[in-house]
Order: structure tokens, then sequence, then C-alpha cells
């Protein structure tokens, strides 16, 4: 295609300038209380030895709280004897014995003692006490009526649960279980009785971690070192995660697709745009042709054509996947849109109106509405027979013609004028604004619907967070745009990766949260246009380019392939036709 002077408006292709166990309470495995008491089953608690004392080489980890999580860690991994003798041994209880007093009088059903004791273990937000006595008091309650003990039962209601004035909706439940035991009249089921043990992990998720160990603390401790190193690794881009806790966590750049494993050759023209189905079995491409061509994602990871789509007059420049990838619309340059069975390959409609072309097209989140954006500025949104059910008009959409529909189907976004993108809900009819500075060619929704992409006319990338207050949070340079739309895309796993065609012919791929730039793939010999991401799979990355290829990308192979007459292969496939 040529090329559009620069002070031309930018379009959507025109090229333009621009547990439980059952005996687990409290991070403490402990015995039955009918064979024997706590204090048999702990170490005696001993006076606490070095409480400043730090260990590591940061100076940060006070030893007396290590050697407590270390102690929990044994009890809940089972290991009581082993527990009970690093408390003696380092003279470090995990509980003081007002701690075990007190949890040992709740396994017991000793209620009112157990009240009685939370002043005495060290609590002094009269919040938390409240909370406590009443999560023990509904424990009393409950296995009151359990032995059909009703008017003790209302009596504990009244004077002790009512009195502490926490969660009057809670308290209104629990009267209703005096006219109603099962609950019924209430409209919803009621949490009763519980195990006592699980009585005592609650208690222990309420009260304060210096008054009770949280529940496998140091297991919480080592997983979240876990999340955070694979947070800082850049390269992390696997489903399956080998990690060990004897070596730090580090992925190298063999997990991006860097490689070009196919090359689909089908198109006569410019590719324009493509995109993955959302279960990543199919990829859809549009061209300049004005065809649209399905490929198929077969089980060893090679694409085969599996329909080839005529009936537009013009360019096909955008085409959006249904929610169950079993049809699809596209829409040509300022034409109409089309949707097609993906099964048969058949069109089943088209959509139009009198007037005005068609820009853009999305689907609800139901599939049982469309959207569309016209030239004239005004989004539709029809039903699937072409029903006219709503019409939004003004600045709604311009000639850029991405159209984004959250998958919520709450909200709908779209470029309403050159540098600025609408936010708007399709419930609340609120509306809020991304501002740019320069003129917007392109965005992209993430699938979290936190994010928008958003590609800019001065070769740059910005990354919006939007939700609740709209902010710029990242921003990714070094690709080239200079007079034609290049698309970016958001891929890898949990969508940690920015990618983006080049009118230098590469792929670019960025860290999404560093903004490091961690790749660039050559191969393509002509600009790249659209890059799309398999949301099924992070090593598969496809790439359009104005060269009428595809290439399909994946990670690089460390060993030479050999063919069936034993010559080295470099792992490409081209495609050309529907084998």
């Amino acid at each position: 295609m040529g090329g559009a002077k620069d002070d031309e408006p930018p379009s959507k292709r025109v090229k333009v300038s621009f547990g439980e166990s059952a005996d687990r309470s409290n991070g403490t495995f402990l015995k039955d209380p009918a064979s024997c008491s706590l204090s048999e089953s702990m170490a005696r608690p001993l006076a606490v030895q070095g409480d400043d004392e730090i260990v590591g080489t940061k100076g940060i980890v006070k030893k007396v709280e290590f050697v407590r999580i270390i102690a929990d860690a044994l009890y809940s991994l089972g290991y009581k004897k082993t527990g009970a003798l690093l408390e003696e041994e380092s003279g470090i209880p995990l509980h003081s014995s007002q701690v075990h007093l007190f949890m040992q009088k709740i396994l017991d059903g000793r209620w009112d003692e157990s009240v009685a004791t939370l002043h005495k273990i060290g609590l002094v937000d009269e919040n938390i006490v409240k909370l406590a006595s009443f999560v023990i008091l509904e424990q009393k309650f409950f296995e009151l009526l359990d032995r059909e003990e009703v008017m003790d039962a209302l009596k504990t209601l009244r004077t002790e649960i009512a009195p502490l004035c926490v969660n009057s909706d809670r308290v209104h439940e629990l009267s209703l279980c005096i006219i109603s035991p099962s609950g019924v009249s209430s409209g919803q089921d009621i949490v009763k009785t519980k195990p006592r043990t699980k009585l005592l992990e609650e208690l222990q998720r309420l009260l304060p971690p210096t008054v009770m160990i949280p529940e496998k603390r140091l297991i919480h401790l080592v997983e979240q070192a876990l999340e955070l190193q694979v947070e800082a690794c850049l390269f992390h881009n696997s489903l399956v995660s080998e990690m060990s806790l004897l070596t730090d966590h580090h992925c190298g750049r063999d997990q991006l697709p860097s490689q070009t494993l196919q090359i689909l050759q089908e198109h006569k023209d410019e590719v324009w745009f493509l995109q993955f189905s959302h279960n990543g079995k199919y990829l859809a491409s549009s061209s300049a042709d004005c065809s649209v061509i399905i490929w198929e994602v077969k089980l060893d990871g090679n694409f085969c054509l599996k329909h080839r789509f005529y009936g537009h007059h013009k360019p096909v420049s955008y085409m959006s996947w249904g929610p169950d990838d079993r049809q699809l619309l596209t829409c040509g340059v300022e034409e109409f849109v089309r949707r097609w069975d993906v099964d048969s390959g058949e069109c089943i409609r088209i959509y139009r109106k009198n007037g005005v072309g068609l820009v853009s097209c999305g689907w609800a989140p139901d599939g049982k509405r469309i959207f569309c954006g016209f030239t004239d500025k005004s989004i539709s949104m029809w039903d699937l027979e072409g029903k006219e059910l709503e019409c939004w008009k003004g600045h709604r959409i311009s000639r850029i013609a991405d159209l984004g529909i959250t998958s919520d189907g709450k909200h709908m976004v779209s470029v309403c004028k050159d540098n600025m993108i609408l936010l708007f809900g399709l419930e609340s009819k609120a509306e809020r604004i991304i501002q740019e500075d320069q003129t917007i060619t392109s965005f992209e929704l993430s699938a979290d619907n936190r994010y928008v992409l958003v590609s800019l006319w001065n070769q740059e990338i910005h990354l919006w967070y939007i939700e609740g207050s709209v902010k710029l949070v990242a921003k990714y340079k070094g690709h080239k745009r200079f007079r034609f739309v290049v698309r970016s895309c958001f891929g890898g796993l949990d969508q940690s990766f920015i990618a983006s065609g080049s009118e230098d012919s590469q792929v670019y791929i960025w860290h999404k949260c560093s903004q490091a730039l961690l790749a660039t793939l050559a191969g393509h010999s002509g600009t790249v246009n659209c890059v799309s991401w398999n949301p099924a799979n992070p090593h598969m990355l496809a790439s359009a380019s104005d060269d009428r290829t595809i290439r399909i990308w994946g990670l690089n192979q460390a060993n030479m392939k050999h063919n069936v007459n034993g010559a080295i292969s470099n792992g490409v496939h081209y495609c050309n036709g529907g084998t």
C-alpha cells in the first residue's frame, strides 16, 4: 500500500503518518483432648532467651520469631516431638502458657472460661476482644442447640452475645435459629456448629500474630519469596514451573517464542490483522486481498488452513471472535460486517446501515448481541438478527476502528477522538477518559479488564490502568512506526509480556512490569502490521506482515531437527495449502 501525507488523520489500516487436619489448630497439631491434655503434648513453657537477638546477614530476622514459626511448621507437618524438643532446647515457646491454657479451654468447650481468658493472653484492643468473644459464644450457642438446650441457647443469645453489639445481622440470623432450627426461614444456609479445631483456626486468624502465630506462617513466607522471585524474573513464561527451594529462580531467554516454526503463505496481498481464538485452537487472519482465513492449530502445533472466507469487497481490517469461538465477525474498511460460522465456513448474516460504513465490530459476552462502529462516529448495539437495540451518537468512535467490550459486559472502550479513549459504562452510563498527548493508532484490552494497551503515533506504547482511577503505569519504546498502523498485544503467561509489530520488519517483545525490551524477532521482509499471542499457549506468537506472510513463533530449539532423509532442518514449516 502507498503512504499518506503526514497531516492525514489515522485510519484503521490506511497507511498514515501516524487443611484441615482434624486435630490441627492455630498452627499447632493437638492430640485428642479425650486422650491427653494440651500440656502433655507440648513442651513446658520456658523463659524466652535472647528476645532481641538477630539471625541472618541482613540484620532483620529476629531469632525468637524465627524459632517460633519453625516450631509452628514442625507441628503443622505432624512432627510433634521434634517441635516440642525445639521449644525445650531453644527456651522459646511457640505460645505463652496463657495462650496454651486458652486453646485447651476452647478444645474442652469451657466457653465462659475461654472468654474470661481473652484479657489474659495479651489482647489490648477491645474490638478484637469483642469479636473473639462473639465467635466463641456463637459456638457455645450452636452446641447448646445441638443438645436441644433451647432455653440456655436463648439466654446465651440475649445476655452474652447481643450485648457485645457486634454484627447485628448475624445476631438476627441466630435468633431465627431459635424459631426454626433448620435455618430455612432466614432464606439462607446458616453456618452452625463447627469442629472445635476449626474454631481455633478461626480465632487464630482473628487474634494478633504476636499472640498466636498465623496458620502455616513459614510456608506462607516461603511461597511469598518464590512468588517475588517469579515476579522479578523477566523471562518467566512457563505453565509448569519446576521451582526449587534449593536454588534461586531464574528463567532464560529461551522461554520466549523467538524462533520461526512455521510460515503461512496463503494470502495474496498484505496481511493486516490476525487474532487467536479464546481457546487458542484457531487463528483468524485478514488481508488487503479482501479475504479472511481460519487456520486450525493442530495438536503438534502446526497450522493448517480450515476455511477461506470471501464476500468483502474491500480489505478486511478488523475481526472479533465470538465468546464461544464458534463464530467470527469480520469488518471491511468502511464497508459492512459479516458473521461467519467457524465450523461450516458459511456467512450467517451481513450487518450494514444505510448511508454509513462500518469500521469496527465486537461481541457482548453473552454472545447474543454485537457492537459496531460507524463512519459517522456512532456505535450501535444489534441483536444477532440485525435489529438495532441501542445507538450511541456523537464522538463515540473515530476512524481508528478498535472497539472493546469488557468480559463482564459492563464497559465499552473506543477511540472517540484522535488522542482520546472513551471508557463508557453500559449499565452505569458513566464516562471516563484516557487522554493522550499523541494520536492513538490502536489499542487492546487486557484479559482481566484492568489494563488498556495504547499504541501511539510517536512510536510509543502506553499501558493504562483502568480499574478505578485511570492512570498511566508504563511506556514501551524501541519499535519503529513512521507511516503505517502497527498493532500491539498482551501475551505470555498471565499476560506478563507486551508484543508489537514494527515498520522495520521485526517483532518487539517487552516485559510488562519492568518495561524492559527483551527481544526483537527478525524474519519478515516487510512491515509487521499485527501480532497475536496464543492465549492458551504462552510459547506461541503469530505476526502478520506486508510481505503477505504470517509467521508462527515458538521456543528456540536447542538442537537442530532431522527430517526423514537424515538431512538437517531448521524447524521452519512452510504452509501453502490445507494440509
